[in-house]
């Protein structure tokens, strides 16, 4: 149980963090406001700092069905713990959403745009191309997975100061790889969200874009499953 809890929180923590950076930087009349892509990298990049550094050493602090998935699939993670781990991530995702909606209460009704709300809950394509969105989730998870695989060997480990990699990590891939669709490279930190869009009574907040949301779901789990195999294919 204590595990779970830990992914339950770690999830909070993540969506606290980077969904705020995203409200502090969109929504009108906050004091970040139009600080620009740079300001949500590094919010999202101390995100997973500050998540994994708290529970890295309760659950190993996947905070992330994708990376769940993956560790299961190279066999550093029991399958049986996966299901458990993911509604954790989910329901973490949720109420660290809905956390940030209370926090930024006066900002959502003080923004216009629909579309700039619901990007505080969840991603979206900057061009909306099927493939080349789905591609963007797979190869930035790819990237994600792959390289918390090798931070999660045993002689690295995944915790304590060895979150600070995992949040550079991120960082870095929302840098390089972050602009077509926003990074989700996260089932939970996008669907948990999203969720909360569409059931919290925000003014004007219009669709909660569902026609997109298997994008950042289904394109995490491909890329995570991917980057196992690869994992486990090469020689070192």
């Amino acid at each position: 149980m204590e595990a779970y809890i830990g992914e339950f929180l770690g999830t909070f923590i993540l969506l606290v963090l980077g969904a705020g950076v995203c409200a502090n930087v969109n929504l009108k009349k906050t004091g970040g406001y139009d600080s620009g892509y740079i300001v949500i990298t590094c919010g999202w990049g101390i995100a997973v700092f500050v998540a994994v550094f708290i529970t890295g050493s309760v659950s190993g602090a996947h905070i992330n069905p994708a990376v769940t998935i993956g560790l299961a699939t190279s066999g550093q993670f029991p399958w049986g713990q996966v299901p458990g781990y993911i509604l954790a991530q989910l329901l973490g995702a949720f109420l660290g959403a809905v956390s940030i909606w209370l926090q930024y209460k006066d900002h959502f009704d003080a923004t216009e745009d629909p579309a700039t709300k619901l990007g505080v809950f969840s991603t979206g394509a900057a061009i909306p191309n099927t493939v080349i969105n789905i591609y963007s989730e797979i190869l930035g998870t790819f990237m994600l997975v792959l390289g918390v695989l090798y931070i999660a060997e045993p002689e690295v480990g995944l915790g304590a100061l060895d979150a600070l990699p995992v949040g550079l990590l991120v960082f870095g891939i929302g840098m390089s790889l972050g602009g077509p669709t926003g990074y989700a490279i996260n089932p939970a930190r996008d669907l948990g969200p999203r969720i909360a869009h569409a059931v919290l009574p925000l003014k004007s907040k219009g669709s909660s874009n569902w026609s997109y949301a298997w994008i950042p779901v289904v394109g995490p789990i491909l890329g995570s499953i991917l980057a196992a195999l690869v994992y486990l294919w090469l020689p070192f």
